[in-house]
């Protein structure tokens, strides 16, 4: 029976043990040496901390990174990658809510670290201390010995609507129960190269690094500047010879928008799943005309139910203005719509909140049991026993073959002029215009007006005499915006609170 996440790490190097691992464009680590690796820095990490502590590592992502990652497991801790890119106020309160153990650093991040950490309660260190330390299997085998799969594996830190970060804890029976389903369904093995775009704070890089350990395939790490130089980013996935790709919809249409595929193309590539946001079909078509041999899929789920919870595995070209289907559940998890009165959706074309149930749900947000009590809630359908469930926010419906199909966010669903509206069919409408790369759509609810922001080569005015042609009147946006890029979350997804700086929107 598995218990842990390292059972993976463990009988991968024992099967395989010469197999890297993870590698990235300055070093790699055979399976052997990651298994050794976090042997070493659950040592030394265990001699600092309690178990179920979290343990804080403010770096960039490497195979060291990841060693010391699981190493934080090794020590019976969970841990929490926090993004150096983010504002010190923002780091600073994802740090008070973790209250780490330790924060674990690298070279290049490390007089930052220590600067801002300088008048905490916190121990900042290099990554390089732990690793070099001496093993003691003996401590590590009480510890591990005294663990249990509901405890939690790490932390990813999210903001709400107001802005302020809070912590989902994923515990590992969720990714032991979620990562095996996904690499069978999609036939990931140990021949794979799986090419990884998200940082390691954010949950699509758990099916990058959970898949690697359980089937042992390399993970294949790509510096995240490559997303800014579209030559380089189309070698390495050659150079390398990437086969599975596990990205943010953002970071595909980077690829597409940049025509990295008339440079050069990773024809290798046999897997491509996508999340995050909707695909556009005119960005999808560019990798499906690439790639004409390769498997798509497109992937939902927040980060509070592990990764995902649908898919649609791509059968046909979608044209312009179509929306791509969420798809259907993964094994092991319930995925259904309720009305506004909490009743079962079932009919095609009718609303409804997505809400999951399952094991793969986490255990809820670090030290805020009032926000966990009002998203992770019973089952409305169930009255006869205790069955939690996450409301997602996420309004979709069903489409005349059963598959989910996402609507929006819903507080992207508004009421102008009388007329409930989807801001999502607005966007959809606009990226199906020729000369239109991205769109996203914001109502300002003080002025009563539709804002519409593109990247693009399409004259403004162009565009909303074209969208007065698709549109109902009332849906036409009352201001367009044409901008050069889209400004992008930390987690790769548009960040519409800066669109409201652009649109001057008070919030």
């Amino acid at each position: 029976m598995t218990t842990s996440i390292l059972d993976w790490l463990d009988q991968t190097a024992e099967r395989c043990p010469e197999h890297v691992a993870v590698a990235g464009p300055e070093g790699a680590l055979t399976f052997q040496e990651l298994q050794a690796a976090t042997m070493h820095a659950g040592t030394w990490l265990a001699a600092c901390s309690q178990p179920r502590q979290a343990v804080a590592l403010f770096l960039e992502k490497s195979p060291e990174a990841l060693a010391c990652m699981l190493g934080a497991v090794r020590a019976g801790c969970f841990y929490s990658v926090i993004d150096v890119r983010q504002t010190d106020v923002r780091v600073r309160a994802i740090a008070e809510a973790l209250s780490p153990a330790v924060i674990l650093t690298d070279a290049a991040n490390e007089e930052h670290a220590r600067e801002l950490f300088a008048d905490t309660p916190w121990n900042v260190a290099l990554v390089d201390e732990p690793l070099a330390s001496e093993a003691d299997m003996s401590a590590l085998d009480v510890i591990r010995a005294q663990a249990a799969d509901i405890d939690p594996l790490y932390c990813n830190f999210t903001s709400g609507s107001t802005g302020t970060p809070k912590g989902v804890v994923v515990s590992h029976r969720s990714v032991i129960d979620f990562i095996p389903q996904l690499d069978c369904l999609f036939g990931i093995t140990e021949d794979d190269v799986i090419a990884n775009q998200a940082p390691f704070d954010f949950d699509v890089s758990v099916k990058d690094i959970y898949s690697s350990l359980y089937v042992g395939a390399t993970l294949q790490l790509v510096p995240r500047e490559y997303f800014s130089q579209p030559t380089t980013l189309m070698d390495y996935l050659c150079d390398t010879g990437a086969t599975v790709l596990i990205w943010a919809v953002s970071a595909m249409c980077f690829v597409s928008i940049m025509n990295g595929f008339d440079y050069r193309l990773p024809g290798q590539i046999r897997l491509v799943m996508f999340s995050g946001e909707v695909m556009p079909p005119k960005q999808l078509a560019v990798w499906q005309k690439a790639l004409p041999a390769a498997t798509f899929v497109n992937l939902y789920g927040p980060t509070e139910i592990t990764c995902n919870c649908t898919y649609q595995v791509i059968e046909r070209p979608y044209e312009k203005g179509e929306v791509i289907p969420m798809g259907r559940p993964f094994p092991n998890e319930k995925v259904f719509l309720l009305d506004e009165g909490d009743h079962l959706v079932s009919a095609s074309g009718v609303q409804g909140e997505i809400c999951v149930s399952g094991t793969a749900l986490a255990l809820g947000y670090l030290g805020r049991p009032d926000l966990t009590e009002k998203a992770f809630v019973q089952n409305p359908l169930n009255t006869r026993w205790r069955e939690t469930i996450y409301r997602t926010g996420d309004l979709a419906s069903y489409d005349s073959e059963g598959n989910l199909v996402y609507a929006s966010r819903k507080d992207h669903q508004i009421k102008h002029l009388g007329q409930r509206i989807e801001l999502g069919d607005i966007e959809a409408a606009a990226q199906a215009v020729d000369g239109v790369e991205r769109a996203c759509c914001l109502y300002d609810g003080q002025r009563k007006r539709l804002h519409l922001v593109y990247v693009g080569t399409l004259d403004k005015t162009e565009l909303s005499t074209q969208l007065k042609e698709t549109l109902p009147q009332y849906m036409v946006p009352n201001r367009t915006h044409q901008i050069d890029s889209m400004p992008l979350t930390k987690n790769g997804k548009i960040d519409r609170r800066a669109l409201e700086d652009v649109c001057r929107i008070k919030r």
